[in-house]
């Protein structure tokens, strides 16, 4: 049986704010899994997706549960905002685990965390590239006590690239996962899609990857697909910011394998002059790049995947 059901919150700040949620309860005990989709409300793939695959989901092969949430970001989704909530003008998924004392976007996190990620056995995330952004698909773990768990889900979702997020290194923090770690449940991000579009062949990705992570889990029947055979291993991500704002012209596109020197792109001033170039730092991967010419002061150009390895040697 899945239920449909509208999650509403007691705190004044959320009190017009309501939650689509699907909750799907199997036929035998196993993990309670919680799925989340629209952290970021202009990722459409991934709520896609968590919406298909809830509807598609047959209880009577599922064991244990499944809660999902296809938009949690419901104001940048309607408002069709790139990356913040229009409310506070804050990242969403740099709040987590969040706080009841602070502006809206910590207190819808610190909800989601305590009545939806911290009672689950496991969580997945699911991304893509915002609006202004493409994206060579990726899954990302934290670094934890339980990271062999959460190492474990991100490549059952078999995607190309296999992320490890230490907190030492991390270009972010205050994401799912790392309250999700913090609080002992494994979990992963998984990333496919992006550009402000709705692309089947993103959406279909996902569906295969969370099909497979849920037989991995044990949650459906059959043996799970092994790791592809090109999956790769990314011991730490770096993300390149210009210093000025202005007009960015990249030189690579996501999926690019590029060499320490190499050149990624510039940023020129509105007559077309070039202020800044941007090279690699590290041997890397492009794993996502923004694909808008208008950039702030600091604003993010290039994630670079770096210290590519075997998965196996991970």
């Amino acid at each position: 049986m899945i239920e449909r059901r509208t999650i509403r919150f007691d705190h004044e700040l959320l009190a017009r704010l309501e939650l689509p949620c699907f909750e799907a309860a199997g036929s035998r005990d196993g993990p309670h899994l919680c799925l989340l989709g629209g952290i970021h409300g202009g990722e459409y793939s991934s709520i896609a997706a968590v919406v298909r695959f809830m509807n598609a989901l047959d209880t009577v092969e599922l064991m244990g549960r499944v809660t999902a949430v296809p938009i949690v970001s419901i104001t940048s989704f309607r408002a069709r905002t790139a990356f913040v909530v229009p409310e506070d003008g804050k990242n969403l998924n740099r709040c987590f685990p969040g706080a009841y004392d602070a502006t809206f976007s910590d207190v819808l996190a610190r909800h989601i965390f305590d009545e939806l990620i911290a009672p689950s056995d496991v969580m997945l995330d699911l991304h893509g590239g915002d609006m202004v952004e493409a994206l060579e698909p990726f899954a990302l773990y934290e670094e934890s006590p339980v990271e062999e768990q959460a190492r474990a889900l991100a490549m059952a979702y078999n995607l190309p690239y296999v992320v490890r997020s230490a907190r030492a290194t991390a270009p972010i923090s205050g994401t799912t996962t790392s309250a999700a770690a913090a609080a002992g449940v494994p979990a992963a991000i998984a990333e496919v899609g992006g550009r402000g579009l709705l692309e089947e062949d993103a959406v279909q990705r996902h569906l295969d990857g969370l099909d497979n992570a849920l037989r991995h889990l044990g949650m459906l029947p059959g043996d799970p697909c092994p790791p592809r055979s090109d999956m790769r291993s990314v011991g730490r991500f770096v993300w390149l910011r210009c210093e000025d704002e202005g007009w960015w012209e990249p030189d690579v596109r996501a999926g690019e394998v590029v060499s320490a020197g190499s050149n990624l792109g510039a940023v020129k001033n509105l007559y077309g002059d070039v202020t800044e170039r941007v090279a690699a730092p590290e041997d890397g991967v492009v794993l996502f790049v923004t694909t808008s010419p208008a950039v702030e002061a600091d604003g993010l150009l290039v994630g670079l995947g770096v210290e590519i390895g075997d998965i196996c040697g991970l």
